[in-house]
């Protein structure tokens, strides 16, 4: 009995197959140009001359070139969300907002507390990289222990909320506007009289800090108010460097009516030193925060302050890593959401 010769025209029939695809190699040949010009044309990038652009789009028509369907990466349900700490009223904001997208799009929210360990900063990065998520989300301040080059080996995709500011082009983030929240804090001020205006920064190599600090300046200037380097205090955005800012502005010869906080808690700490001192809130000095979170409505009186939607950064992030809003090759998610002044009772 005769046995067809079956494997060998098997191989025949493959290797014809392999040698009819078209590959990036022959288009960039059709082209006259590189293979990366080619990807780059591929992948919507900018750094593409138009006439170069054209020539690679007419041998990708001429050859029939056809890119290979991605295969999509397995779901396991899960987000991770990394964060320094949770004893704020913003890192509850934050979490908040995360937790809820994550219930609306059918996923489950891993959370990591780092407490930015100065003993081991790098331990949670190789407890996330040792199992599958569907994306990771990190605050900001959970990442400045951690070389960028760290944050690229994560395979899943990722967004920094970045609070404090100073992460690469290629890095995803999303902020807040911290300059014109800053001025917005600082013209509010002015426009209810005040020509005496302190304020309380954060760290001074922060860049949110620094940033809301040039929109307090910018706001002076352009009231035409000398910017005076002794009602400039640093803090560190927690109560007790509020309340050390507020002493030291008030011991001063001619004090300031009114202060600028560089974040709620910190606006509590001058809350403290005022009430210590005997003095009334509006009546004797106005008081505006940042960020607005709900220990605004906690405090008497109320707290003016600048709306930073932290709860949306949140979302906004949660949902761009597991709806995987810029596929490779896209430019990197940068967004910056708009601040805003929240009027209340401490401002007169």
């Amino acid at each position: 009995m005769a046995i067809e010769p079956f494997a060998p025209s098997t191989r025949k029939r493959a290797s014809g197959k392999r040698a009819n695809r078209v590959t990036i190699a022959m288009v960039a040949r059709e082209a006259g140009v590189s293979v990366p010009t080619v990807s780059k044309v591929l992948n919507g990038r900018d750094a593409v001359g138009p006439e170069t652009r054209r020539r690679v789009q007419d041998a990708l028509n001429s050859t029939g070139y056809q890119r290979r369907a991605r295969s999509e990466p397995r779901k396991v349900g899960l987000v991770d969300f990394v964060i320094t700490e949770l004893d704020t009223a913003w890192a509850c904001e934050l979490l908040r907002g995360a937790e809820q997208e994550a219930y609306r799009l059918g996923t489950r929210l891993v959370l990591t507390v780092t407490h930015d360990r100065q003993d081991n900063p790098r331990e949670w990065l190789r407890a996330l990289t040792s199992r599958p998520t569907d994306g990771v989300v990190l605050v900001g301040s959970s990442t400045k222990h951690v070389a960028v080059t760290r944050l690229r080996t994560i395979e899943a995709p990722f967004v920094v909320i970045d609070q404090f500011g100073g992460y690469d082009p290629d890095i995803p983030t999303i902020g807040a506007t911290n300059w014109a929240g800053g001025f917005t804090a600082t013209e509010h001020l002015i426009e209810l009289g005040h020509r005496r205006i302190g304020v309380i920064t954060g760290p001074h190599d922060v860049r949110c800090s620094l940033e809301r600090l040039d929109g307090y300046r910018a706001a002076l200037r352009r009231a035409g108010l000398p910017v005076d380097e002794n009602l400039v205090q640093q803090g560190d955005f927690y109560a007790g460097g509020g309340r050390r800012g507020t002493a030291a502005l008030l011991d001063l010869a001619d004090p300031p009516t009114a202060v600028f906080a560089g974040s709620d808690q910190q606006a509590s700490g001058v809350y403290e030193e005022a009430h210590a001192r005997g003095l009334r809130i509006p009546d004797d000095l106005s008081v505006v925060g940042f960020d607005d979170t709900e220990v605004c409505e906690w405090m008497s009186p109320r707290l003016t302050t600048v709306r930073q939607p932290l709860a949306q950064m949140a979302v906004l992030a949660v949902r761009n890593v597991l709806e995987q809003a810029h596929p490779p090759g896209e430019q990197p998610l940068r967004l910056e959401l708009s601040t805003s002044l929240v009027t209340r009772e401490s401002t007169t």
